[in-house]
């Protein structure tokens, strides 16, 4: 089924096509290392961690990036190592607040178990305006299970650091706050963390969904892979079912009989009529994802996300939470936002989701991603990159959203996605997005 993604093109040529098509870049994302301190669960370096190469983003190739500072709103200092393991830290955030001037904010996302009251002083010196740390669990079992070789005393201190250094280097507006990976196996501690951290001064807090990379590893995840609209469907024609004494869920074994009664007819009826609903409304639907949906998960995390909201506001945290459920009015704020993604090895990509080359399994089946590469800082400075060409096509092509989305589809994986070199999509685009779960609302970050 076709999706036209009619309001995506509308708001796409509104003003949030204005950040992708300017001159300069409004957001830098630059990886200063890809080394880790932690052997962290839902961390891709645990998973693929022998198709990474590590290393430090050198002064040299971060000087390449300063002909943009005057021009962005937030550099995020951050990939997937510690950012406080490169020595050069410091330096980069003086060298990027003399350029930035007034303008924008910088900061970065940590474990912080390696932030001393000395590191702190020397980062809020240097220009930093605000970290996320990361805290999964209120327990410190949990909290270890999750993140290896890592204490809860350890994010205590670096709170208390934080806290010290603020007063210290009279900086009032700093901005301290975590970031919270949700998974069936700590979601019930997200309000006992978001209380903990706020008395230690976490005034932000960002929860994002895990992004399992394996079939293993997609038990701990805590959304569903069918759209919140498919499923609002699924289940009114669950109700009509019901009136009707007919059960849905028995659906797929009265599909395929030749011979059905008349409850198997009336059932395979209503199910023909649900489908051109869908199509009406330009829905895409797997019934096949739909009839396995764990609705108990779903309304749990519903629970769970409305008292977090409660703590929150009781608190005095400002919380950023996901969706639950995937949403067709897709939203890819990095692309629309103006961003871009530097490597420590000089390479700029458009995104997180093409950053890296990584497996992952987000959407219920294996996927290969390799990242989309518009050229490198020992080549040419990031003002050049952004503007050439085919990084200008790129970003034109993103925020059209013509292209599929593969999470619902009932081909998925098709020969499109599922290899090593993507070349186009079943809409003939060569961007790589139809598969893309952070434009849907389930994954998030510092931004």
């Amino acid at each position: 089924m076709y999706n036209s993604n009619t309001l995506q093109k509308e708001k796409a040529s509104s003003t949030n096509s204005i950040a992708p098509l300017k001159r300069y870049p409004n957001k830098l994302f630059v990886e200063v290392t890809s080394r880790c301190n932690l052997k962290c669960f839902m961390c891709v370096k645990q998973q693929q961690s022998d198709e990474m190469d590590d290393g430090d983003l050198t002064p040299e190739l971060f000087a390449r990036l300063e002909p943009a500072f005057p021009h962005i709103d937030a550099l995020i200092l951050n990939g997937i190592g510690e950012p406080l393991l490169n020595n050069q830290l410091d330096s980069f955030i003086r060298r990027a607040r003399r350029a930035m001037g007034k303008r924008g904010w910088i900061g970065f996302q940590s474990n912080g178990l390696l932030l001393t009251k000395e590191r702190a002083i020397s980062l809020l010196e240097s220009g930093l305006d605000r970290i996320c740390l990361s805290v999964d669990a209120s327990s410190p079992s949990t909290f270890e299970r999750v993140r290896e070789g890592g204490e809860l005393e350890g994010v205590e201190k670096a709170f208390l650091a934080l806290k010290e250094a603020k007063k210290k280097c009279n900086r009032p507006e700093f901005k301290t706050g975590i970031e919270f990976v949700l998974m069936k196996s700590n979601i019930n501690e997200l309000s006992a963390t978001l209380r903990w951290c706020a008395k230690l001064g976490a005034s932000f807090a960002i929860v994002t969904h895990l992004l399992p990379y394996n079939d293993q590893h997609s038990e701990e995840a805590a959304y569903t892979t069918c759209s919140a609209q498919s499923i609002e469907l699924f289940k009114a024609y669950r109700a009509k079912c019901e009136k009707l004494d007919l059960d849905i869920y028995n659906y797929m074994e009265a599909r395929w009989k030749y011979n059905r009664n008349s409850k198997e007819q009336l059932l395979v009826n209503l199910i023909e009529e649900m489908r051109k609903e869908a199509e009406q409304k330009q829905l895409f639907f797997d019934m096949k994802q739909l009839l396995q949906l764990d609705l108990n998960l779903e309304e749990e995390v519903k629970s769970v996300f409305r008292d977090a909201a409660m703590v929150a506001k009781e608190v005095g945290i400002t919380l950023s939470l996901p969706e639950i459920t995937l949403q067709e009015d897709r939203h890819c704020g990095f692309v629309e936002d103006g961003g871009a993604f530097v490597s420590w090895d000089g390479n700029v990509s458009p995104c997180y989701f093409l950053w890296h080359r990584f497996n992952c399994y987000s959407s219920g089946w294996q996927q290969y991603i390799k990242p989309r590469v518009f050229g490198n800082l020992q080549q040419k400075n990031i003002v050049d990159i952004w503007n050439s060409e085919p990084y200008k096509s790129f970003r034109k092509q993103v925020i059209t959203y013509d292209y599929p989305v593969c999470s619902s589809c009932t081909l998925s994986p098709c020969d499109y996605v599922q290899t090593d070199e993507f070349v186009q999509d079943c809409h003939v685009k060569d961007i790589p997005c139809g598969s893309c779960l952070w434009c849907m609302g389930i994954f998030q970050c510092l931004k």
